[in-house]
């Protein structure tokens, strides 16, 4: 019975050898497969991300159309003196002609006028632009349901400060929609 014990021990052992062992293995080999990855995200993430004091802010192409609805092509441009990465959506908010700040929302994804891209890390040289789509209803204009605004205020992704953009608009519900930034908005129709 102690023979079979100790075999039994001995067997346990060699098992938990060959077990840590294979576990090594598979640890390094996840460690050499995980470099690569590693490597790549190192190079990616050398390139700073943009911040507002190196963007200007600025609207492109205005949108009207029906359904009382209207919207702006958003644009941001790197003018830091290198190159930034800009990922994701801009936060935006609304103020009145006092640059008081009025109650707003905005919602990220497709609008009226565009699909959203979706996020997408993009690399702006110094003097290159990336464009988002902005838009919003105005169909209860002078009632308590819109905000009368002047300004949009917009705050470039993974920033806290923002920019203000003259915007005399009826929002209703102050509610905004923005798409992602991409090389260039792809308008609908």
């Amino acid at each position: 019975m102690t023979e079979h014990s100790t075999s039994t021990a001995r067997g346990r052992v060699a098992r938990r050898a060959a077990g840590a062992g294979l576990a090594l293995l598979a640890t390094a080999g996840v460690g050499i497969a995980g470099a690569g990855s590693a490597q790549a995200a190192e190079a990616r993430s050398t390139t700073p991300t943009c911040t507002t004091s190196g963007l200007t802010a600025s609207f492109g192409q205005k949108l009207g159309g029906g359904m009382n609805h209207e919207g702006v092509v958003l644009e941001l441009k790197n003018t830091s003196g290198h190159s930034c990465a800009l990922r994701g959506y801009a936060g935006l908010g609304l103020e009145d002609s006092e640059h008081r700040t009025l109650s707003s929302t905005a919602e990220w994804g497709s609008t009226w006028y565009a699909q959203d891209p979706g996020k997408e890390t993009l690399t702006l040289d110094d003097g290159e632009s990336a464009e988002a789509v902005v838009s919003w209803t105005h169909a209860n204009t002078g009632t308590s349901e819109a905000r009368h605004a002047s300004y949009l205020q917009v705050t470039p992704p993974a920033n806290t400060a923002h920019k203000t953009l003259k915007l005399p608009a009826w929002v209703d519900n102050g509610r905004l929609q923005v798409t992602a930034f991409s090389p260039h908005a792809e308008l609908n129709g």
